[in-house]
């Protein structure tokens, strides 16, 4: 990608310079200059507003080489905050960032359950409230808040199609529900597609790559991001690498299908495995992402049927990895999630070893395979970077979008922008 398309992908020079500097961590006038394509004039400016705003910082001077050093800048990671949830049957995650993407703080709590999804928000807002309030935070610098959860979800209506312990929610208003009741912004997402952008926020991830976020929490999902811009299709919901169908006559999954790696693969199908071999995974009343992880640290011990059982599993993961690779050319793959967390390390083989030998381009380039350093988090903490992506460096959006969707991560339709709130 070059320079001048770096800024051309953005929605306005603030924003390109916004990222650019954010990716860096440190960065001159003169490098942004040179990384944007935008003429120094314009770098002037704008840094200057930036400055103004209290955005970005002067940090000092960088050790010369032969003239005048050149002054540094970088985001002022207190300038604003954003809040991140992760809702999900087994347990609701909440987060809240930093501007440069660094978690000030982090909470768990009990999942939706069985509770219906007004009594569930009614607890959302009183937990944010709390942890707004024990942090310490000037409300007045909280950009909005990031809601994000499992399978497809719109604007409109929230949930449209979701996994068997979530039906209540379908069509639920979620977002108007919560904007009433936090009083700030609200933007929606799967949490896949969170993922990848809470890993391209800060993780140190170029904005000239093509990489996919691999999440595995009680499903399995994707979020991709080529040069810095999520892929989203033509309804926001691309990624669903959980529902390649790997068995024609195989098992039918709750997403219509038959076969798909999520059903034959996912952590659900993991469980009733174990339990079929008689490994200890709890009662069947127990929520599937703890009888997994027994099964993952049975694993990690080194008992042969637990292992077998899991390696069976990466294996399918990985074709669906390679099948994401081969169709979007990616040169980074990123495992993480809730399961990834616990059992990344004996699924990050079976991906390498495919990738490494069977994608389809790897004579032009490999593809590295990682495993994120905020795995258990990620959903959560890629929803607080939606929120500081949409507001402080949006993007043009890299696929025809549904009008009501718009090109970024989903607002409350007809109600106020995070925008406003920058001031």
């Amino acid at each position: 990608m070059t320079s001048a398309n770096l800024g051309m992908a953005h929605t306005s020079s603030r924003a390109a310079i916004l990222d650019v500097i954010r990716a860096a961590g440190t960065i001159s006038r003169v490098e942004l200059t040179r990384a944007t394509g935008l003429t120094g004039a314009t770098i002037s400016t704008v840094v200057r507003r930036l400055i103004n705003e209290g955005l970005v910082l002067e940090i000092g001077r960088a050790e010369s080489t032969g003239g005048k050093p050149r002054m540094l800048l970088q985001l002022d990671p207190t300038a604003r905050f954003a809040i991140g949830v992760h809702l999900d049957h087994a347990g609701i995650t909440y987060v809240v960032s930093n501007l440069g993407g660094a978690i000030v703080t982090r909470w768990r709590k009990p999942g939706a359950g069985s509770d219906s999804p007004a009594e569930v928000v009614a607890r959302i807002v009183r937990e944010i409230d709390g942890m707004i309030a024990r942090t310490g935070i000037d409300r007045s610098r909280v950009l909005g808040l990031g809601v994000v959860s499992p399978g497809p979800i719109t604007a409109a209506v929230g949930m449209v199609l979701t996994p068997p312990t979530m039906e209540s929610w379908t069509e639920f208003p979620l977002a108007e529900a919560l904007e009433d009741g936090v009083g700030v912004p609200v933007l929606l997402d799967n949490d896949a597609t969170a993922s990848a952008v809470g890993e391209y926020w800060a993780g140190g991830i170029e904005p000239t790559s093509a990489f996919a976020a691999l999440y595995m929490g009680t499903g399995i999902g994707a979020g991709v991001l080529v040069n810095g811009t999520v892929y989203r299709g033509a309804s926001s919901n691309s990624g669903e690498i959980g529902h390649i169908c790997v068995d024609i006559d195989g098992p039918p999954c709750w997403c219509g299908s038959r076969g798909c790696v999520e059903i034959l693969a996912g952590p659900v199908a993991v469980v009733a495995a174990a339990r079929a071999a008689g490994l200890d995974v709890g009662p069947a009343e127990r929520p599937v992402s703890e009888s997994f992880a027994a099964v993952a640290r049975a694993a990690l011990r080194g008992e042969p049927a637990a292992a077998a059982i899991l390696q069976r599993s990466a294996r399918y993961l990985a074709v669906a990895a390679h099948s994401l690779a081969n169709i979007m050319d990616l040169d980074l793959v990123v495992l993480t999630g809730p399961s990834f967390a616990l059992a990344g390390s004996l699924y990050l083989p079976a991906v390498e070893n495919l990738l490494g030998t069977a994608f389809f381009a790897r004579q032009s380039h490999p593809v590295r395979v990682t495993i994120s350093t905020n795995a258990s988090d990620s959903a959560a903490v890629g929803a607080a970077a939606l929120v500081l992506q949409s507001e402080l460096a949006p993007r043009q959006s890299g696929a025809r979008l549904q009008a009501e969707l718009g090109p970024e991560p989903i607002p409350v339709q007809g109600r106020g922008s995070v925008v406003g709130s920058l001031g």
